[in-house]
């Protein structure tokens, strides 16, 4: 007799349980070594710039950050420069005693003067070399290599050279001014020292700033020239309405580093008076701040004095900055009233 066994069933599988697991394999040597170079790119990408920019920030720090501040910290002690580290609190006496010294005033105002005769003319003599070398000359790059000449030159050389040149007996100046009938001058007293010292400053900066209009002015579109040209315009209206406009930020760069060298005047009347010292002539007719710091840190040893002095320059320097760009941001804001005006 056969007997009829039921069918057999498979397991229940139990609800909400997992199916079978595959076991992925490991990834490979090339996965594991394109991941970690991605990782490295990523890394790279991030702070690649911060080493970049980071030995900038370490020489400034250095040179130019720890300076500023330990000067400050300075300004308000007591101390000689024999003994730099031996300070006694002074607060602002350093200053108020510049304040109350007829020496600074003299030297401020030596500075004001020979800074702006030796920066106007300067940068007007500049603006009208870079237009003459912007249009075709022959030998142009003779000419724009030998604006470079007198930057290349050592402040020494140079003054030394206005020295004999100015000089009061035998000088080829006095020489040809008494040729034509004028007297001699003495080129040590007085004003005529800045004239002098301002001549200097001409002769050094003037191809410089020369260089830097002819770069902007090369960059300005020849359109504006050619439109200009069939409207009529002859060179100097071009030069008038069309370069200085757009030379007007290039300007204003000049005007501020001028001012700045100017400022920190230091070498040429340091020169100018060979054995003199930083006395700046026998009157200090043309002693400068920067004479002044000299004489006072490291002539008379008023480590504290001299450091007072360089916040008071370093604040003028601070004034004459705000100044500009005051006025460059009416100048700004004066061309985008003329421009909405066109268009209305």
């Amino acid at each position: 007799m056969t007997t009829t066994g039921s069918p057999v069933s498979a397991p229940p599988v139990k609800q909400g349980g997992a199916g079978p697991r595959h076991r992925t394999a490991p990834p490979s040597r090339d996965a594991r070594r394109r991941e970690r170079r991605s990782r490295w790119y990523q890394r790279d990408v991030k702070w690649s710039p911060y080493a970049f920019v980071a030995p900038f920030f370490l020489f400034f720090g250095a040179f130019s950050l720890f300076p500023l501040l330990y000067t400050g910290w300075a300004s308000l002690h007591k101390v000689s420069l024999t003994a730099p580290t031996d300070m006694e609190w002074a607060g602002l006496h350093n200053f108020t005693r510049l304040l109350e010294d007829e020496f600074f005033w003299n030297a401020l105002r030596n500075t004001l003067s020979i800074g702006i005769i030796s920066t106007v003319p300067q940068l007007l003599m500049a603006l009208g070399l870079a237009h003459l070398l912007n249009y075709k000359l022959r030998g142009a790059t003779f000419f724009r290599v030998a604006m470079l000449a007198p930057y290349a030159t050592s402040v020494a050389a140079a003054t030394l050279v206005f020295v004999v040149l100015f000089g009061r007996d035998y000088g080829m100046i006095n020489w040809f001014l008494g040729f034509i009938g004028v007297d001699p001058v003495n080129w040590h007293d007085g004003a005529t020292s800045h004239f002098a010292l301002s001549a200097i400053v001409i002769w050094r900066w003037t191809g410089y700033n020369t260089l830097i209009y002819l770069a902007a002015m090369q960059a300005v579109p020849k359109d504006l020239y050619e439109s200009a040209a069939l409207d009529g315009a002859s060179r100097w209206q071009q030069f008038v309405h069309v370069t200085i406009p757009a030379l007007r930020p290039t300007i204003l760069f000049t005007i501020v580093v001028s001012t700045i060298g100017a400022t920190q005047l230091f070498g040429e009347p340091l020169l100018f008076n060979p054995g003199g010292g930083a006395n700046g002539g026998s009157d200090h007719q043309y002693q400068t701040l920067g004479l002044y710091l000299y004489e006072q840190g490291w002539v008379n040893l008023h480590l504290g004095r001299a450091s007072a002095i360089a916040w008071m320059m370093f604040l003028l320097l601070l004034l004459i900055a705000l100044v500009n760009w005051a006025i460059s941001r009416r100048m700004r804001a004066n061309e985008l009233g003329r421009k909405t005006m066109r268009r209305r």
